[in-house]
């Protein structure tokens, strides 16, 4: 059942804060792994994998969140995922050992990817064929996240303790746990039969069956895993291999994100001109030769400059591509927007689990093993979308 919200604009902050629990969790405690290393005897390695098992945890969670938000209602699902955020956020502030560490923030994740899984569905309910605007909307807002994260991050960690860090994540769950009681509307009515087992399987398997859904979904994947990749090598690269402090990273890392709000900006406005299939097409072309820039950039070693503009360039190229490939995706799946979400999420963040073991195993000591990972990502973008060109025309 999909109805419009009278006055959609009003709900999108609220919508955005609660997909930004994510980029805070990730991002916020990047400062602080040094001093987690330090303080529970352990590789600053081991502390990183918390990145990829935090990934792994999230879409696990939006396998199983996704069909139950189709089932129950996203309301319900969204307050379930913010207590439990909430509850592993408190926990792990008094973790005493690495492995504890670990295990909680693969269930923090976990159980958050609840409260983020449902926020496209509302978004499509909200905003129907110009769901691409609306999801460009939420990402423009949620970029501020990962824009301050870090910093927020850096700010506890001088005057208090790392410990901190999660009890500030766990105050805002329930900030935003008082905003969703208070504003966020049922979009969903409880199903009434019982045969949810089958139902859930059905719902995936309708998914998965459709062709040109399916080509769309792993456009989104390849796009995103590129993200990651960035994210995971960005402070190597910027840091160790060009030499910046930690001020010019701040700034650096803070001019990448608006790479990405300002394609947002652009495709909320020009979507509903061109339509989200086109936009597409164009944002994997784009993609091809911004990656292509940044790969050769990177291997004439051009500099940290050049290198910044070419990620610049690049970033904004994905997100032509993640925006309007989920739009497309949630538009064929209106009433199984929960289990369409899921799918997405899971082989986005499971491929964003996979980019720091990859990254690891490619590195030689330079940053090539991002370029080609970077390069392999755009290439396969641009393929799954020949492939549903044919599929439509052949």
């Amino acid at each position: 059942m999909s109805h419009h919200i009278k006055n959609p604009l009003r709900l999108l902050p609220l919508l955005a804060s609660i997909v930004a629990i994510s980029p805070l969790a990730i991002d916020m405690y990047l400062p602080a792994m040094p001093t987690i290393a330090k303080e529970f005897s352990t590789t600053p390695t081991a502390v990183q994998n918390s990145l990829s098992i935090y990934m792994a945890g999230y879409a696990l969670g939006m396998l199983v969140f996704g069909p139950i938000a189709d089932r129950i209602g996203r309301r319900r699902v969204v307050i379930i995922g913010l207590l439990g955020f909430a509850f592993f956020s408190v926990a792990l502030a008094f973790s005493e050992s690495i492995e504890s560490f670990l295990t909680l923030r693969f269930f923090q994740a976990a159980i958050s990817s609840g409260a983020t899984v449902v926020v496209p569905g509302v978004i499509r309910d909200m905003y129907g064929k110009h769901t691409a605007k609306g999801l460009s909307y939420v990402s423009m807002i949620m970029m501020i996240a990962p824009m301050i994260a870090p910093s927020i991050g850096s700010f506890i960690l001088h005057f208090t303790g790392w410990r901190n860090i999660f009890f500030v994540l766990a105050a805002y769950a329930v900030l935003i746990l008082a905003l969703v009681l208070w504003k966020l509307p049922s979009s969903m009515p409880k199903k009434k039969n019982r045969q949810w087992l089958r139902e859930f399987a059905n719902n995936y398997r309708s998914v998965f069956a459709n062709k040109t859904v399916r080509l769309d979904i792993f456009t989104s994947m390849f796009a995103t895993f590129a993200f990651f990749c960035y994210l995971t090598s960005i402070s190597y690269l910027y840091i160790t291999h060009f030499g910046a402090s930690e001020k010019s990273f701040s700034i650096l890392f803070a001019v990448n994100v608006i790479g990405l709000f300002i394609s947002n900006i652009v495709n909320s406005r020009i979507v509903e001109r061109f339509g989200s299939r086109k936009l597409l097409r164009f944002g994997s072309v784009y993609a091809l030769f911004t990656g292509t820039a940044f790969f050769t950039v990177l291997q004439l070693d051009l500099g940290l400059y050049a290198t910044a503009a070419s990620i610049f360039l690049l970033l904004g190229s994905l997100a032509f591509i993640t925006t309007n490939s989920d739009a497309l995706v949630l538009n064929t799946f209106a009433e199984k927007s929960g289990t369409a979400t899921a799918v997405i999420g899971t082989l986005r963040f499971g491929s964003g689990a996979l980019a720091g073991p990859l990254l690891a195993l490619l590195f030689d000591g330079t940053p090539h093993n991002f370029a080609w990972l970077v390069l392999g990502s755009v290439v396969l973008v641009l393929l799954m979308q020949v492939l549903n060109r044919k599929a439509n025309h052949g």
